[in-house]
């Protein structure tokens, strides 16, 4: 497998970078005043539903966002209509995305913790013993949350063959702990069912390193790289994605001299 031809080199990476210095900026870096993953689980539905765009512009979005939920995010959909979600969010604009969109996400996303528990209890019931993916209960989690008020721009659905970068970048957040990633999902998916979340920089280095021939950064791309760097990691394929989407964020994180080593 190419990858393994990277192994040291992909491992020096994940040595020096999988780091929180390195965070910022980045929307995860919002999860980390949770403490209670009830709250956690809704600042990363919000937190990753917003990130497309300039980082810098993310990351003002999602605290608008936040700030309107007040401490508890999860408090605030227990409380919150949903017509009162739509006033709350009026007036917030994340380029195409309107407040209205993100209080439609937000009520199906309160329907859903009233019907399951909790957003991560529904994924993890969608999935099946037999299914090698989260796909199955990211899709089953995606209908609940869409099932009155559809938002596609925002939640993509992975049946129709999306890369659901932000999705499966919200899954690595909740579903691996360490340094880097807060958790609070683990009861729920094991971290080798996860995805990589395939963006711009992630599918120019996986193509630069030969993980996918692939031109679009779509779902068939997320899957032919996430099962090369499963041949080096099937317990946790998605272990390198922090470091390497480092390049072209942060000025000291040389993408040429990672691919020449």
């Amino acid at each position: 497998m190419p990858a393994r031809k990277y192994r040291q080199a992909l491992e020096e990476q994940y040595s020096r970078f999988h780091r929180r210095r390195y965070v910022h900026p980045d929307p995860l870096e919002f999860l980390y005043a949770c403490d209670d993953p009830a709250d956690r689980e809704i600042v990363a539905l919000v937190a990753s539903s917003l990130a497309y765009g300039r980082v810098a512009q993310i990351l003002v979005s999602v605290r608008r966002v936040l700030d309107r939920l007040g401490e508890s995010p999860a408090k605030y959909l227990r409380d919150t209509t949903p017509a009162r979600m739509r006033t709350d969010l009026a007036d917030i604009k994340h380029r195409w995305t309107t407040g209205g969109d993100i209080a439609a996400m937000l009520a199906g996303a309160r329907r859903t913790v009233r019907r399951h528990g909790s957003l991560g209890a529904c994924l993890a019931g969608a999935i099946a013993p037999g299914d090698a993916t989260v796909l199955p209960g990211l899709a089953g989690l995606v209908g609940e949350l869409t099932h009155f008020a559809p938002a596609a721009s925002l939640l993509p659905d992975p049946a129709r063959g999306s890369a659901c970068k932000r999705l499966h970048l919200m899954l690595r957040w909740l579903v691996r702990r360490d340094r880097v990633d807060p958790g609070g999902w683990e009861r729920h998916v094991r971290p080798g069912m996860l995805i990589v979340p395939v963006d711009v920089h992630m599918h120019r280095i996986a193509r630069a390193m030969g993980l996918t021939i692939r031109k679009a950064g779509d779902g068939r791309a997320a899957a032919e790289i996430t099962r090369a760097f499963a041949a080096l990691h099937p317990d946790d394929p998605v272990r390198y994605d922090f470091s390497l989407t480092r390049m072209g964020i942060h000025p000291d994180v040389d993408t040429a001299g990672f691919l020449n080593k």
